[in-house]
């Protein structure tokens, strides 16, 4: 397959991308400089002679669009870093035949016509020199300066030589790490994969579409989430083209058609938008931007038979934020909307820096033209996302200066970026690495949820309260025994919504341990890795589902042979709804001999003044029964041993009480109330399918004093509808 034939600069509309989309502020502007045809930059940008003190001829191109966005800027590192590569790669080429230089000096245009910055786009000069040739990073250093160098690190590719097959997701790893203190080293590398993709068609086709593989994996996500659409929907149909050969044709054919036909809907109804615009004395200008080849597809799938309006939106540009208000009222009172189709992403941006009024307008005919109403700061912004900002992350000047020497100061990273530093670094095996990128990137909408305190977390849609816990918490999140969602007492499993509140009820004992049932609603990377990393370092504990054995290796059970549940908490402290219960503080238990650690058994939950007893488990652990326990019975017909325990001084105890009621509306939150009200805290709740319009609720509480017990459970059999509390007591032996 040829270049040509990767390249979607076929008849019809293409990708708008910064050299088919006008981005400066005045008309005078993009008249007065012709706009230049990237796609075809791998053939233009021809070396010429390079006279000393001046611009050599093979970067005019480069200056010519840098200063129409920085009339001021300093172009002395440009000549310089020109000067070097230029000297580095003589004698190298490309596949296609052309000098390598070209190669860097098309990925420098490409973020030039976008609006890069100096520092930006003298680092993509250099970008492959340390790679490729013998200059070396100091080198880079000693010239151009510190953060020209951490830019050339960051998109320097690790060698096979050293990494094998890990080669590849290592130096995505350490780019996304780079990305993390500065946005500009992925900007290079959209860049330079850019061109790459324009150039694949030297390639064999098994290499063209694994290279297309990685860049719509991961290339084309991370465009779009660094806001940069010029550069994502180009390699989109780059992508398109070589992957889905035949519908790309089939697209292409469509977009062609259309193009002969001599009617053309948008271009009407731009007109008519005029006039209404002129009549409202609103300035604005009005253009029609033609869907790329993926877009036209999907919208074909979509809507099967397409029209004329189909094949392209309408873009108005205003040049205060009021006025794209003002343009949408105008159009929806002298035309006729489709409120379905509109969306404010002005008021709330998506996370991306994206920001437009959608929506869209309806012909007699009935076709439907979508409208697209965005200032001219929004416009480029929406074009060249991060590119267009420079760094917009980055820390300040004072910040800077506070950094250690060598040390790049950590900047405010959009959400899902420090989601994925954070999750990368719980992956050192490369695989799981990789695939994990792959599937995080997948899921490109995000919802914002708000904690108690003010503060808000960013999460993937589809998040549950497993993964917002992790989200703050960290591996602290494995003591998560519980949440409220909007003030109601939701289970973790609970899929949160944009917008929700979310309180995350924490046990107190480090130790506690998360269940493997959690990993079938954890929806984050994060969540799933800290989960997986836990049960694959405590094999025999923490699994939802696996027998408890006691410390013989056996299975406890009952005297009829029945399997008793939770007979110990020194065995994974699960209730029995599977839920995660944190290891009691407990009252103090005085053992004898003194010095063992000693537990309290979560299946009778003994508090002072039970009569208990004691029994020797695996690791030397002691763990306390009331006296009448099913378990303890069972471990004393075995020939266990029992150990003197007795109460100590400290009355803080845990315990869990069953309360027994008639089903009603906000029984659970007057319950808790009750139980708030006597200063318990709530460390599990379970509460079982109503039966015969009973509900069975199971409460396990930590207590500051034992003597509160009773006054506890005369509160909650206060509450209205329950008719019984008592304490949870497993089967007794017969």
């Amino acid at each position: 397959m040829s270049a040509e034939a990767t390249n979607p600069a076929t008849p019809g509309p293409v990708a708008p991308t910064a050299s088919t989309t006008p981005t400066a502020p005045t008309a005078a502007r993009r008249k007065s400089r012709p706009r230049i045809d990237l796609r075809r930059l791998g053939r233009a940008a021809l070396l010429g002679p390079a006279t000393r003190g001046k611009l050599p001829d093979a970067i005019s191109h480069v200056v010519e669009a840098h200063r129409a966005h920085h009339p001021d800027a300093d172009l002395e590192p440009l000549r310089r870093a020109y000067v070097l590569a230029e000297s580095s790669h003589r004698g190298q080429m490309r596949k296609s035949g052309e000098p390598y230089i070209t190669h860097p000096l098309a990925v420098t245009l490409i973020l030039a016509e976008l609006g890069a910055e100096t520092t930006t786009l003298t680092a993509s000069l250099l970008h492959d020199t340390v790679e490729d040739t013998d200059v070396t990073l100091d080198q880079v250093r000693e010239q151009f300066g510190e953060e020209v160098r951490y830019l050339v690190d960051g998109v320097t590719k690790l060698e096979k030589v050293d990494y094998g097959a890990a080669a590849e997701p290592e130096t995505f790893r350490k780019m996304l790490v780079a990305t993390g203190n500065d946005v500009r080293v992925m900007s290079i590398k959209l860049a330079d994969r850019l061109h790459n993709m324009r150039t694949l068609g030297v390639m064999r086709p098994e290499k063209q579409a694994r290279i297309a593989k990685v860049t719509r994996d991961v290339l084309i996500p991370l465009a779009e989430r660094l806001g940069v659409q010029a550069l994502k929907t180009e390699l989109e149909d780059l992508v398109f083209a070589i992957l889905h050969p035949e519908e790309y044709e089939h697209t292409r054919e469509l977009i062609a058609a259309n193009t002969a036909r001599p009617d053309n809907t948008l271009a009407e109804i731009a007109d008519e938008v005029r006039g209404v615009l002129r009549e409202a004395d609103i300035p604005a200008e009005v253009l029609i931007r033609p869907r790329h080849f993926v877009s036209v597809h999907r919208v074909a799938r979509k809507r099967g038979q397409l029209r004329g309006a189909d094949f392209g939106r309408l873009l108005v540009l205003v040049n205060e934020d009021a006025d794209c208000y003002a343009v949408l009222g105008e159009l929806h009172t002298c035309m006729t909307p489709v409120v379905s189709e509109f969306k404010d992403f002005i008021a709330v941006p998506k996370f991306n820096l994206y920001q437009s009024l959608h929506t869209a307008v309806a012909r007699a005919d009935g076709q439907v033209a979508e409208v697209l109403i965005r200032t001219h700061q929004m416009h480029k912004v929406a074009e060249a996302g991060v590119i267009a900002l420079g760094n917009p992350y980055a820390p300040s000047a004072e910040d800077q200066s506070q950094a250690a020497d060598g040390e790049r100061a950590d900047p405010t990273r959009p959400g899902w970026l420090s989601r994925l530093l954070d999750w990368q670094q719980a992956a050192p095996d490369p695989d799981t690495f990789w695939s994990t990128l792959r599937e995080d990137l997948a899921q490109d909408r995000e919802i914002t949820v708000f904690r108690p305190d003010g503060g808000t977390l960013g999460l993937p849609e589809g998040a549950t309260c497993v993964d917002a816990a992790y989200a703050q918490y960290g591996e602290d999140a494995h003591a998560c025994i519980g949440a409220r969602v909007n003030g109601r007492l939701a289970t973790l499993s609970t899929v949160l919504r944009d917008g929700d509140t979310v309180q995350l009820l924490m046990g107190q004992d480090p130790a506690s341990e998360p269940s493997r049932e959690w990993l079938e609603h954890a929806h984050t990377p994060a969540a799933r890795i800290a989960i997986q990393r836990w049960l694959a370092t405590h094999p025999g504990d923490g699994a939802a589902g696996a027998p408890v054995t006691d410390a013989d290796g056996e299975e406890p059970t009952d005297t009829a042979g029945h399997p008793v549940e939770n007979a110990d908490s020194a065995f994974p402290g699960r209730s029995t709804s599977g839920a995660p219960v944190a290891r009691p503080r407990g009252a103090d238990v005085v053992v004898d001999p003194p010095g063992a650690v000693v537990r309290l058994a979560g299946c009778c939950t003994p508090v002072p003044p039970d009569e208990i007893t004691g029994f020797a488990v695996r690791g030397g652990v002691v763990t306390v029964h009331r006296v009448g326990c099913a378990a303890a019975a069972h471990m004393k017909d075995r020939g266990r041993a029992e150990i003197d325990v007795r109460w100590g001084d400290t009355t803080e105890c845990r315990v869990t009480l069953v309360a027994e009621s008639f089903g009603r509306p906000h029984l659970l939150a007057d319950l808790t109330e009750a139980i708030a009200s006597e200063g318990a805290e709530i460390v599990s709740a379970t509460v079982e399918p109503p039966s015969q319009q009973r509900v069975r609720h199971t409460y396990t509480l930590q207590l500051p004093d034992a003597a509160h017990l009773p006054a506890l459970m005369r509160a909650m059999r206060d509450v209205p509808g329950v008719y019984d509390v008592s304490r949870a007591q497993a089967p007794t032996a017969s």
